[in-house]
C-alpha cells in the first residue's frame, strides 16, 4: 500500500503545472485625459484645408478627439490617398496619426504593419512626435512578441528619452508578473514603496499550485475546493465519486471487460484533475496578480499611454 500511493504521487507529479503566472494587464484611456494632452502638428492652414485631402485630415482630427477611432482611421487613410507627393510633412503626420488611432484601438498588429510599410520608419528625434512614436512601438512590438525589435526600440529610448526609457522598463517588469524580477526591482528603487507592496501583497495572498494539485492527488475536488472553485470541486468529487464505484462493482461481478473500461475512463478524470487543480491555482495567481498590479499601475501612471506627450 505504501508503494501504491508513493507510485500514485509520483505519478501525479508528471501533471506538474508552472509556477510562472502570465498576466493580462488592461487598462484604458479615458477622452478627457486624451484632451488635455497638447497637439504635435501645427493646425492646417486656410489653404491646405480647401482640398480634399485636407478636409478629410481635418475629419479624421475630430473623429479622433471623440475616440470614434474607427471613422478616424478611413478618413486619414482618405487624407493619405488624397495628399500630394509634395505634401510630405503633411504625409508623416497622417502617418503617424493613423498609427495613434490604432495603438489607442489596442490593435497593436496593424500599429507594426501600418508603421513599417510608411514614411516614418526613417525620422529621429527631428519629428515632433518621436517620444511618442517610439513609446507606441515598443508597447506594440511588446504586445505581438516580436521581442528582438521591441529591445532595439527600448535601447533607442534609453539614448535619447532615459526617464522614459526606466518607466518603460518598470511597466514591463510589472506587466510580465515576474515576481523575482519585481523583488529585485524593489530593492533597487525603496523610494517607490509601491513595487514592494505589489510583490508582498501577491506572496501574502497567491495559491500553491503544488498544494492545489496534492490536495486533489489525495482527494479528486479538494484542489479546486483550495482555490474557491466550489462547483468544479463538487462535480470532480461526484464524477471520479461515480467512476471508482461503478469500477469496484464492475470488478466485484467479474466483469472485467466492463471494470477496465470504467477504470480507464476513472483515471482520465482523475489525472485530468490533478492537472486541472494546478491550472487552477495558476488561473487564481493571475487574476490576484491582475488585480493588483492593474489598480497601481492606473493609479502611478505606469502604463506606457500614460508616458505619451501628445495626442491630436
Amino acid at each position: 500500500m505504501k508503494h501504491f500511493w508513493i507510485g500514485l504521487l509520483l505519478l501525479a507529479g508528471c501533471y506538474r503545472v508552472p509556477d510562472k503566472i502570465e498576466p493580462q494587464l488592461c487598462y484604458s484611456v479615458e477622452q478627457r485625459y486624451l484632451q488635455r494632452l497638447p497637439a504635435c502638428f501645427s493646425p492646417l492652414t486656410a489653404d491646405e484645408k480647401s482640398h480634399e485631402w485636407g478636409k478629410e485630415y481635418t475629419i479624421g482630427i475630430a473623429f479622433a478627439k471623440e475616440l470614434d477611432l474607427y471613422r478616424a482611421i478611413t478618413a486619414f487613410k482618405r487624407a493619405q490617398i488624397l495628399a500630394p507627393d509634395d505634401k510630405i510633412e503633411r504625409t508623416r503626420e497622417i502617418s503617424y496619426n493613423i498609427i495613434l488611432s490604432y495603438y489607442l484601438g489596442k490593435r497593436y498588429a496593424d500599429v507594426v504593419d501600418s508603421f513599417e510599410s510608411s514614411n516614418l520608419t526613417r525620422v529621429g528625434a527631428e519629428f515632433c512626435a518621436f517620444h511618442d512614436l517610439l513609446v507606441i512601438l515598443y508597447e506594440s512590438y511588446d504586445a505581438i512578441g516580436a521581442d528582438i525589435k521591441a529591445d532595439r526600440v527600448l535601447k533607442l529610448m534609453h539614448n535619447t528619452y532615459p526617464e522614459t526609457s526606466d518607466k518603460l522598463n518598470e511597466e514591463t517588469i510589472l506587466s510580465r508578473g515576474d515576481i523575482a524580477q519585481l523583488e529585485a526591482l524593489a530593492c533597487q528603487l525603496p523610494e517607490k514603496e509601491y513595487l514592494q507592496s505589489i510583490a508582498e501583497c501577491y506572496q501574502l495572498n497567491k495559491k500553491s499550485i503544488g498544494k492545489a494539485q496534492l490536495f486533489n492527488t489525495l482527494l479528486p475536488g479538494a484542489g479546486y475546493l483550495y482555490v474557491g472553485q466550489k462547483q468544479s470541486a463538487i462535480t470532480a468529487f461526484l464524477l471520479n465519486g461515480a467512476f471508482i464505484t461503478a469500477s469496484y462493482f464492475f470488478f466485484k461481478d467479474g466483469n472485467i471487460a466492463a471494470g477496465v473500461i470504467t477504470a480507464s475512463f476513472e483515471a482520465g478524470w482523475y489525472f485530468g484533475g490533478i492537472y486541472g487543480a494546478g491550472e487552477a491555482a495558476k488561473l487564481y495567481n493571475e487574476r490576484l496578480y491582475e488585480n493588483i498590479a492593474s489598480h497601481t499601475m492606473e493609479r502611478e501612471r505606469l502604463f506606457p499611454v500614460f508616458s505619451l506627450r501628445y495626442a491630436f
